[in-house]
């Protein structure tokens, strides 16, 4: 039985059957209001993987910065509608905000600046935290999963990807300050799961930007400390690849398959479909 960078014993995650049917999706927060954690380098390449195990994946870019759009190779900016005409134009089919990629399986709902007009509108909607999740209803049988791409801070974006879901997974990079302001995102999600979406769940801690050195020891077993068995067994490794994937604008488990970071990505999907995570 193999062990983890841990020294946890765990079941190999052997490669998943072929899906018969698809839908309906779970749906995936990736959150965590600090930034340059790996959150939308991670949201991208765990759906790439999923997607060549033959998942369809929806990527909601939830950030004005549009880093998950472009990383995808889609130009937001000349497109009329995004994740926030989905938002606040009623009149526009949900449909024509989504935007096939390159890449087999994997659709996204694009992002651009537009968004971080946002916050400022939701305070005014009538069941404001609630309307991601209105808009996700609408397609939540044509995926099996959706991965909603947060962006860094914990405003009411956040808190609407936090109803929509059905569970969040957490990347933290193995690096001196992983842990700061982990305790008011936990905080969130508490009051989002007593409040709102009392079925919201911790999918796992992702551990991102590892390297073999004692700080990233240190680091792994302070997050270990912190989460338990939340921590995920799948570690993603600080790798000079991931920027050049994002460049090609292809998950790297395409770009470079046989990559140890690919291997890895590759890892987390089969760790997410073996626990039940996503079909």
């Amino acid at each position: 039985m193999p062990t983890d960078l841990l020294g946890r014993e765990y079941e190999t995650f052997h490669a998943p059957q072929p899906l018969t049917s698809h839908g309906p999706a779970r749906i995936i927060a990736m959150c965590n209001q600090k930034g340059g954690v790996g959150k939308t380098t991670s949201s991208i390449n765990i759906a790439g993987a999923l997607s060549q195990y033959g998942r369809r994946v929806l990527i909601v870019d939830f950030d004005p910065q549009g880093a998950a759009t472009v990383g995808l190779g889609i130009n937001a900016n000349a497109l009329d509608n995004t994740v926030y005409t989905a938002l606040f134009d009623s009149s526009v089919d949900v449909h024509d905000v989504i935007r096939h990629t390159e890449t087999e399986n994997i659709d996204i709902m694009p992002a651009n600046i537009d968004l971080s007009a946002a916050e400022v509108q939701l305070v005014t909607e009538v069941g404001r935290e609630q309307i991601l999740a209105g808009v996700l209803r609408k397609v939540r049988d044509e995926y099996d999963v959706i991965i909603v791409d947060c962006q860094p801070s914990l405003g009411l974006l956040t808190v609407n990807a936090l109803t929509a879901a059905d569970g969040v997974i957490i990347p933290l990079a193995a690096e001196f300050f992983a842990l700061r302001g982990v305790a008011l995102l936990m905080q969130s999600i508490e009051k989002v799961q007593s409040r709102i979406n009392p079925d919201l769940k911790v999918f796992g801690v992702l551990v991102t930007m590892y390297t073999r050195t004692l700080h990233s020891e240190e680091v792994l077993q302070r997050i270990y400390e912190a989460f338990q068995d939340r921590v995920l067994h799948s570690v993603i490794s600080r790798s000079i690849k991931l920027p050049d994937s994002t460049v090609a604008a292809v998950p790297i488990t395409i770009f470079a398959p046989e990559h140890k970071t690919a291997k890895e990505y590759r890892e987390v999907a089969r760790e997410l479909i073996a626990k039940g995570v996503v079909a």
